[in-house]
């Protein structure tokens, strides 16, 4: 097939990668032109604009940080919408809030362009290996176009509804798996106030109820204070941004998340953003020593 992709940072070059890697015809856009050489090296070709990666592609990839960027690319000035023919399709695998997927799908329909939201959970090691979980709003026939593109992508694929339940689904995968980093981190810095050693603890927690691969990823880098980015703490703190709006839009009481909320902001003020996640803890111990 004829495919587009944009958004080839950390994860979007993988992803671009193994569909080249499927056989597939690739051409690609990137406001960062350093970005493009491992795609062209592999075979893939530049366009000058989004509109012309849509002029050469029967269904365009985005991976892009935020749904102002996605909306950018879309629909605004040589975008997408100004190549995309009808009858082609848009999968958008950002983390973005389910009101502009749901936006930008009814957008482009008008075009009578199809859209799927599928944001993705595994991390870049997943991305490399095609192993992520897919999470995807869209018409179900529309998905049944796309799935054997996914699959070279993912070895989860799961239509959680119409437009925007893909962005719902990894909202929750977010608020359950950075609630479990928080409490890592204060499992952690508990034990060392405590006297016991975290290391110690953390191995003792790993063979029992407790174990998880949060457990084992996020607390190695806590023990070893391994706080270079993995995933760097500021689009963890953005995607709690999209689901906080979406609780407060809805009416719905999260009480958890409301203080992991407070823990990222807490982080992000502390000048944390590009570290990683595992910097809660950090952020823990510094207000422990503010309080003497």
């Amino acid at each position: 097939m004829h495919i587009g992709f944009i958004g080839l940072g950390v994860m979007g070059q993988a992803m671009a990668l193994n569909l080249l890697r499927g056989g597939h015809q690739l051409v690609i856009w990137a406001r960062r032109p350093e970005s493009l050489q491992p795609l062209l090296a592999a075979g893939a070709v530049a366009c000058a604009t989004p509109a012309a990666v849509g002029q050469r592609s029967e269904v365009v990839f985005t991976m892009l940080t935020a749904g102002a960027d996605v909306e950018r690319v879309a629909l605004g000035l040589d975008g997408l919408v100004d190549g995309l023919a009808a009858a082609s399709l848009l999968v958008d695998m950002s983390t973005i809030a389910p009101g502009m997927a749901r936006t930008l799908a009814q957008r482009l329909g008008e075009r009578a362009i199809d859209m799927l939201d599928a944001p993705v959970s595994g991390g870049s090691q997943a991305a490399v290996a095609a192993s992520l979980a897919i999470m995807v709003g869209g018409r179900a026939a529309v998905l049944e176009r796309a799935r054997p593109l996914l699959a070279l992508l993912g070895k989860t694929i799961v239509h959680v509804g119409d437009n925007g339940a893909g962005q719902v689904a990894k909202a929750c995968n977010q608020m359950i798996m950075v609630g479990a980093i928080q409490a890592i981190a204060e499992a952690l810095h508990f034990s060392a106030a405590a006297g016991a050693d975290p290391a110690k603890v953390r191995q003792a927690l790993a063979g029992g109820s407790a174990g998880s691969r949060a457990l084992e990823a996020m607390g190695g880098r806590m023990v070893d204070r391994e706080f270079a980015a993995g995933v760097e703490a500021r689009l963890h703190h953005k995607d709690y941004g999209i689901l906080m709006d979406e609780a407060h839009r809805l009416g719905v009481p999260l009480p958890l998340a409301a203080q992991v909320w407070q823990q990222l902001n807490a982080l992000m003020a502390m000048g944390w953003g590009r570290s990683d996640t595992a910097s809660l803890l950090r952020v823990l111990e510094a207000s422990r020593r503010a309080a003497g």
